[in-house]
């Protein structure tokens, strides 16, 4: 007889966590960078979400579906880091 498997965890708040960390991280980038460098910095904070995906879902433990969580989360984070991006962009556009 085989003991069956748990049920997986969910991985959407894995997901989430890193949308949010990256939204965090373009904040940050806004207030503190200089203007001519905030493009360059704000790749620096997506390659610190990609390997925070990484991290959050190796936590997790579960195989199934790993590629597939690293890749929303990392797209994700790209996606709101570039919406952030071009508010601060347009910002400084017409902030003059």
């Amino acid at each position: 007889m085989t003991i069956p498997g748990l049920a997986p965890r969910g991985g959407l708040g894995g997901i989430v966590a890193v949308w949010a960390a990256g939204g965090v991280i373009a904040v940050a980038i806004g207030l503190a960078a200089p203007t001519d460098w905030r493009a360059a910095w704000m790749a620096v904070g997506l390659a610190a979400c990609i390997l925070l995906a990484f991290v959050v879902q190796l936590v997790s433990g579960h195989a199934d579906g790993f590629i597939r969580r690293v890749a929303a989360s990392s797209l994700g984070a790209m996606v709101v880091m570039g919406l952030i991006g071009l508010g601060l962009g347009l910002a400084t556009l017409f902030g003059n």
